[in-house]
Formats: structure tokens, C-alpha cells, sequence
């Protein structure tokens, strides 16, 4: 599948405040790329509507993008300051010779799903079964189920199932015809799945637990250029901030997801209180990136240069401040 940014991406003007102490001097404008029903989109209406980016001095320009893909090829090409991506890519462009370096945001990650009455219990389950995996052979959630399911079973999840790739919609809809048995699908719509009835057999969280990493590993986080912070210290630091206290309103305030509701295309309430309680557990009172090096170690040793470039290890610079 071809990756294709959006041919008239859609901007939203958030707030354009005039700093209170230097009236006279524009705040610094951070353009982030943002998906139209993505987290980042609530986070950064939750921080808006708080004026939390008046309150840092800042202003942010959201320009919204119809895939994931279409984000980073907007950040390479400089249309925009800053994306979510996780550390894996961040990682591979590093060893390939760029500067992009990545903030912690979220541990989130998705779970394997199926309906209620299906006869998959475990993971051991899926043996010969027909499982969807959201994304391609290389999405982080499917290598770490592969690292589970050998770990913990001695199982090669990649010969013992019967894989099929694609969008987490698509493997939605043949779940529910019987066409799959189970899916590996990210988070938003594990949740929602919760929702319509379907049963958790395993979430990605508790995988990695399992893998032996610590709690409060980060997956993903704005990611930036060491030369953009370089230029623009005070306004990223600024920025990261605002974010992680609009991450903490929406930890602590089933109010405010009330009043998000619209933006996350949920469909009542059942579906918005299992969105909540998904994006909460992946938001820990603190990060634990000691764990981040060893977890990609674990994942490139799976996926291979075909994952991970040259970069056999985690890459320098590649969490910032580095670490």
C-alpha cells in the first residue's frame, strides 16, 4: 500500500495568544500532525480548551492527516514540527542518519481480540486458527506477541497461525462474517471491541510484563528533530509540558471525556468508558525508559534489519532529552 499524505490536509488554527509578559512579541507557533479521530487530536482540544498553550506561551497549528503514514512523510518533509511515532522508527532514521529524537506520551498498546463465545482462551489457543493482525509483518504489537508466545510456550506464533494483515476495520468486519478467529488490533479499537461485546485474550501490556520489562515502558511520543529543539528549546519544553498536563486532565476527569465524546467517534457511552479506561492505562504516573533499550534488543532480534536498519541497537539520541 502506497503511503500518500493528503493533497489538502486540513488546518486547524488552535489558538494564536500573544505572550502576557512580552505583548508586543508573537508566541511561537509548533505545527503537529494529528490523525482526525486519534488521541492526539483529544489531547491537544483538552489542552486548547484548558488554555494550557496560552498558559506556555505557545500556539499550535494542528494539521490533520487521514493515516499514520502520511504524518511522517509530512514531518520529513518539513510540513510539520511534530508527529506521534514510536521509538522503533525513531530508532531506524536515527541509524540511517537523521536527527528525529522522540518525548515519552504513551505505553498503549492493543490486545488480541475475540468474540465471546469463541473456544480461544489463550494464546496456545490460536494454534491453526485464523488470526488478523492490524498492520504489517512488522507492527511492534505483533512482534511482541511472537516474543511472548515463544517465551512463555515455546510457540512459533508466526508458522502456527494463520496470518492475515490489514487495517484494524477490515479485520473488524471478517472477524464479526467468521472469517478470522481472533485479531491483534491496536488499542482504540480493542476498546471499542470490549464494548460490542468481544472478549480480551491477551493485551500487549501484560505481554511485555511477561517479557520482563519494567512497568510505565513508553511505546510512543512526539517525535521532533535534535535541530528543531535546538532552535525552539523553551517552545518544545513548553509544548511537552502542555501536553502532559492535558494527559493528566484526561486521567483524572470522566467530565472531560464527556465533553470529547464528539471527537473520538465513539458510539455511546459503554464505548467512550472503555476508550477512557484504555487510554488511561497507557498514560503511567511515570515513565520507566530503562526498559525501552532491552524491549528493542528483543524486537529487532525478531524483525530483523528488515525492522530495524543498521541499527541493531537502540540508537543514541533516540529518547530526548538522549538518554
Amino acid at each position: 500500500m502506497l503511503w500518500e499524505e493528503p493533497m489538502h490536509p486540513r488546518r486547524t488554527l488552535l489558538m494564536l495568544p500573544l505572550l502576557a509578559a512580552l505583548p508586543a512579541r508573537a508566541a511561537p507557533v509548533l505545527r503537529v500532525g494529528t490523525l482526525r479521530f486519534g488521541s492526539v487530536a483529544w489531547e491537544l482540544d483538552v489542552l486548547r480548551m484548558h488554555g494550557l498553550d496560552a498558559a506556555a506561551g505557545i500556539a499550535i497549528e494542528a494539521v490533520e492527516f487521514a493515516a499514520a503514514q502520511a504524518t511522517q512523510v509530512a514531518l520529513q518533509a518539513g510540513r510539520v514540527d511534530m508527529i506521534v511515532q514510536d521509538w522503533l522508527w525513531v530508532s531506524r532514521q536515527r541509524a540511517s542518519g537523521t536527527d528525529w529524537t522522540l518525548s515519552p506520551t504513551s505505553g498503549a498498546l492493543g490486545a488480541v481480540m475475540t468474540p465471546a463465545a469463541s473456544p480461544v482462551q489463550t494464546v496456545a489457543d490460536l494454534r491453526g486458527r485464523r488470526l488478523g493482525i492490524a498492520g504489517s509483518p512488522l507492527d511492534k504489537s505483533w512482534l511482541l506477541l511472537r516474543a511472548y508466545a515463544q517465551r512463555t510456550l515455546g510457540l512459533d506464533l508466526d508458522q502456527a497461525v494463520v496470518k492475515s494483515f490489514g487495517p484494524p476495520p477490515l479485520l473488524a468486519e471478517q472477524l464479526a462474517a467468521g472469517r478470522l478467529d481472533a485479531v491483534l488490533t491496536y488499542w482504540p479499537f480493542a476498546a471499542r471491541a470490549e464494548a460490542a461485546g468481544q472478549r480480551r485474550v491477551l493485551a500487549m501490556e501484560d505481554a511485555v510484563e511477561a517479557l520482563g520489562a519494567p512497568p510505565g515502558v513508553p511505546f510512543l511520543g512526539w517525535v521532533f528533530s535534535d535541530a528543531f529543539a535546538a532552535r525552539n528549546t523553551a517552545a518544545v519544553a513548553a509544548f511537552i509540558d502542555a501536553s502532559a498536563k492535558a494527559r493528566a486532565i484526561l486521567v483524572r476527569s470522566d467530565a472531560e471525556w464527556d465533553r470529547i465524546a464528539p471527537l473520538t467517534g465513539t458510539s455511546g457511552p459503554e464505548e467512550l468508558a472503555r476508550l477512557r479506561s484504555w487510554y488511561r492505562r497507557g498514560v503511567p504516573t511515570r515513565w520507566n525508559l530503562d526498559g525501552v533499550a532491552g524491549l528493542y534488543d528483543l524486537m529487532a532480534a525478531i524483525g530483523g534489519t528488515a525492522l530495524v536498519g543498521p541499527a541493531t541497537h537502540l540508537a543514541p539520541g533516540t529518547l530526548w532529552p538522549a538518554a
